[in-house]
């Protein structure tokens, strides 16, 4: 039974950082992995053989293997929906017809960017990108990390539906070369759709004539976008079976791939492919994603941790933390396991972080001398980003190897106020350089280890019914057809609105 495997687990002798590294001289070279230009460094985890033994175990009988390739062959591993789940086709691997489907409507989308770059849609400068959750967490993230400064197109992704996120960026286009892009994969998004439809009416205030002449939709439903008034050429569809979370792979990247060159959007799904290769091929204890979910369901089973902070030492990662949360926390934040029975584990751990060496004024007290322990997970690129004095970029990674060490060592001292307990875990994640090859690998690499902590957790990463409670409560906020909610709502609506 699967409680026998985690009682093994969580018998395990605790020993601390120091003891594993004095016990065992290969732990680094065991534990220090390199694929795709990256090195992980789990090392600073409480992994050990035993450990790794007692996961393996437990991986083969929750089936991880099967399900892995369930997950790569195209199979309906989404069984609260009934479908699969076929991002990886859109890096080359899975059923053969969705990876041709896929490879399809990336030459489309490549085209429609020639016929965009030739000018012969308009004059376009500016692109402004409307969705929401994964359709702009992805597109913002990936334009933020590879973005060099010299780009043809000016790129603004806007999802709140709060006006101050989408006025400012309207104050500063010019209307007549603004290429509006609508990501939505229902394209029913009441947030993006309005945002859209604010756009549009912002360009005809300023004289465009055709508004909709300048618009692009990304979308699984091309019916749902025709309806409400893109030209069916200039719709670029992806699979239903793409969740939104992994959809930067697919036509939701098109705005990425305009902004930045095809040639970048293709070399990112090339080093994700490679990923995913190494997935599909490691053995457990070589495989990167493994040994990460294994890391993450010690501490959060064992450890009893709540929360996992990530670090990025470089200011182009800075928007990855907020991937990372809707990636993880919209995939494993359930409460029932794939046979809708409790689940009996800690879900996914609160994912947070920010960008370093900020973030060591702000919140690194409470990782080294908090009460609550808190695996963390650094991020750093050998070269720099910038040509600014070497000592900027040096100063930048020894900091981030020193809070590592910091954590792990600590420090004793007869005054309580000034004493660090240490063995606090972290992993180090080392790029050689960030571009787009390795950032692809990079985000493969957490969708993969999101997938394996799911399998651990027996439970289903790719639905995501918690999302739609929210929006039907505001749904009946707004009909206003005499259906109350608690006494508490109904006040706050009350001095809001003034009804």
């Amino acid at each position: 039974m699967t409680s026998d495997h985690w009682r093994t687990i969580k018998s395990l002798p605790q020993l601390s950082l120091s003891e594993l590294f004095e016990s065992n001289d290969k732990r680094l070279a065991k534990l220090g992995l390199e694929q795709s230009g990256l090195y992980f460094d789990f090392s600073k985890t409480h992994l050990n053989d035993e450990a790794l033994q007692a996961f393996q175990g437990l991986a083969d009988h929750l089936g991880l293997s099967a399900k892995t390739k369930a997950l790569l062959s195209g199979e309906p591993i989404n069984i609260s929906e009934g479908r699969a789940a076929e991002h990886c086709a859109e890096r080359g691997i899975g059923n053969l017809a969705s990876v041709e489907n896929a490879r399809a409507l990336h030459l489309r989308m490549k085209s429609l960017i020639e016929v965009i770059d030739s000018g012969a849609l308009g004059e376009f400068t500016q692109i402004i990108h409307l969705g929401i959750g994964g359709s702009a967490l992805g597109p913002k993230m990936l334009h933020q990390a590879l973005k060099l400064g010299d780009e043809k197109y000016e790129l603004a992704v806007v999802s709140n539906i709060d006006g101050c996120a989408l006025e400012p960026v309207l104050e500063r286009f010019d209307a007549g070369k603004v290429l509006l892009v609508i990501a939505s994969k229902t394209f029913t998004t009441a947030e993006t759709l309005l945002n859209a439809q604010s756009v549009i009416d912002w360009m005809r205030e300023q004289g465009v004539a055709d508004p909709l002449g300048q618009v692009v939709a990304l979308t699984a439903d091309p019916e749902q976008a025709v309806q409400w008034g893109v030209d069916e050429t200039r719709i670029l569809p992806f699979s239903e079976t793409v969740g939104g979370r992994y959809s930067l792979w697919s036509s939701i990247g098109f705005s990425v791939a305009l902004a930045l060159g095809y040639d970048v959007f293709a070399e990112l799904l090339d080093g994700a492919a490679a990923m995913d290769q190494h997935f599909q091929e490691a053995s457990w204890d070589q495989n990167i994603p493994v040994l990460a979910a294994f890391a993450d369901q010690y501490y959060a089973q064992v450890r009893e941790c709540e929360t996992r902070a990530v670090f990025a030492y470089d200011e182009r990662l800075g928007l990855l933390p907020d991937y990372l949360q809707q990636l993880e926390m919209e995939s494993n934040g359930k409460s029932v396991t794939v046979d809708g029975e409790p689940l009996s584990l800690h879900s996914s751990p609160i994912v947070w972080g920010g960008v370093g060496t900020d973030a060591q004024h702000a919140v690194f007290q409470l990782l080294h001398q908090g009460s609550h322990l808190v695996p963390v997970e650094f991020l750093a690129v050998i070269e720099p980003g910038d040509s600014l004095n070497p000592s900027h970029h040096n100063g930048l990674l020894l900091n981030c190897f020193a809070q590592g060490a910091a954590l792990m060592a600590g420090k004793k001292s007869d005054d309580s106020h000034r004493n660090y307990p240490g063995d606090r875990p972290s992993v180090t994640i080392l790029l050689e350089q960030l571009e787009a090859r390795s950032l692809g690998a990079l985000l493969a690499f957490y969708e993969h280890r999101t997938f394996v902590n799911a399998v651990l957790l027996n439970i289903n990463p790719f639905d995501q019914f918690g999302v739609e409670l929210g929006k039907q409560m505001a749904g009946k906020l707004a009909a206003d057809d005499g259906n109350r909610l608690d006494a508490s709502t109904e006040e706050l609506k009350k001095r809001a609105f003034g009804v």
